[in-house]
This record gives structure tokens, sequence and C-alpha cells, in this order.
């Protein structure tokens, strides 16, 4: 093993909600250390300019880089529709990015309905518009913005009775369309998936990215010889720059165990 292969993965997100792809990279990788980058102070990222965003995603890379991520993942739909193209222009290391799961969507729905939940940043993206063109053709896509959630699970409040009149409000429109297929568009979200299936019941198909995206940086480590030889767990450190009280104390919930986390200006 080089001292390279040692080095940690770098993940960062608008926010917590990226929490929930590390869980399923620790869950497929349990020997890499781990570093995440939660920019809570300007969530979410889904009402900013694409030109906020890709300074955004400079600054958080450079950091990750800085602390020594021998790769990227980009855990947000939106910060990869904006800037990973421009991140790999500009960092050498594997860099992984997300896209809402239209494809798989539209593979496992019968009623040819699917709904896609997202940040109108995302929804609004070229990259989206290129997921509807390739995949979208054969299926009615009903795509619903999704104001204040992210705000919501920033805070912990994932079974809340505002959270669960916001995400009524937000999935009533894709029912009513026949939706038998949901997309969970936005990192934040599977963390009100429990809610969202008492929503909606057990007959409609709940579909994100997350396993797909660690299994994509498993391939990409192998590919490039970067895979760790070490056979212990592997650790976890957290950066915030949340100005919320609670910011340590969300993580931890949202991680599901004691995290490691410094609140940065």
């Amino acid at each position: 093993m080089t001292k390279v292969n040692s080095l940690p993965i770098g993940i960062f997100d608008s926010g917590v909600g990226g929490i929930s792809v590390l869980k399923h990279i620790r869950e497929l990788l349990p020997h890499e250390n781990l570093l995440y980058f939660a920019d809570s102070k300007f969530a979410p990222y889904g009402n900013k300019s694409p030109e906020f965003i890709r300074a955004r995603a400079r600054y958080l890379a450079g950091f990750l880089i800085e602390q020594g991520a021998k790769a990227l993942v980009v855990a947000c739909n939106t910060a990869t529709a904006a800037a990973v193209n421009l991140l790999r222009e500009n960092y050498a290391v594997p860099i992984i990015g997300m896209e809402p799961a239209v494809k798989p969507a539209a593979i496992v729905s019968k009623t040819g309905v699917i709904g896609v939940l997202a940040t109108s940043g995302t929804l609004k993206s070229a990259q989206f518009a290129a997921l509807l063109e390739s995949y979208g053709q054969n299926v009615q896509v009903v795509t619903q913005a999704c104001h204040g959630l992210v705000e919501c699970i920033e805070r912990g409040e994932l079974n809340t009775p505002a959270t669960k009149i916001l995400l009524n409000t937000y999935l009533q429109p894709l029912l009513d369309a026949g939706a038998d297929t949901i997309v969970l568009g936005c990192t934040h979200y599977p963390f009100v998936r429990k809610l969202i299936e008492e929503l909606v019941g057990e007959e409609v198909i709940l579909v994100d990215t997350g396993a797909a995206v660690a299994r994509h940086l498993k391939r990409r480590l192998l590919q490039t010889d970067l895979l760790t030889g070490l056979d212990k767990p592997g650790q976890a450190n957290f950066w915030t720059n949340s100005q919320s009280v609670c910011a340590k104390q969300v993580i931890s919930q949202l991680w599901g165990a004691s995290a490691d986390t410094v609140i940065l200006d």
C-alpha cells in the first residue's frame, strides 16, 4: 500500500444532506477514512446562482484536498450540475458527482409516471434537462421543487408536524398525476424517507442515488489503484460553517453516531 492509498476521501454538500451519501460510502468502504464538509451557511444551493455555486464548490474542493483528500464526492445534485466539470478541469483526483435517478425510476415505474422531488436549482439545470432528454422520453415526468424542505432537515426536523405538512403539500401533486415512482432528487431528502413512505403508501417506490454513487466511487478507486489497504475501521471527520447552535447535534443525529465536528466561521 502506498502513502496515497491511506489518504482520506473528501465529500461535500450544501449542508448536512450529503451525509445520506456518506453513510452509503461508509457501508461499502468501511476501512476508508472520510472527510465531510457541510456548507450549511449557504444552504440550500437551489436558490443560488450557478456562479455562486461554482465558487463554493471550488472553495470546498480546495479545502478537502488541502486536508489530503485522494478523491472527491460532490454529494449534491445542484452542485454537480453547476460545478463538477469545472472541478474536474482543476483537480487531478477522481471526482464523483450525482444526478437525480430518472433512469432507474423510468425502468421500475409501472404507470409510466414518475415524480421528481428536487431543489429549483437542480430542476432548472442543463444536466437535468439532458437527463429528461435521455431517459424521460417514454415516461411522464412530474417535477416538484421543495422550497423549505432542506431547511427543515438542516435543523434536524425529520418528523415534525410542520415537516409533514410541507412534504404532503409537495407529494400530493405527484400522487394526483398518477406517479407510482418518486425520485428523491436532493441528498437531504433520504433523511425524511420514512415520513414520505407514510404519506405516499407502500405502493409507491422511492428512488435515490446514494448507493449507486458509493458503488461508482469504489469502481473509480479500484481503477486508479487508490483503495486503502488498511483493515481497521475508517474514521470520519466533519466540518461545518453552520451558524446554528445545534449544528454538531444535527450532524451526529444524521450520521447515527457521535461525530467529530469542527465549526468554522
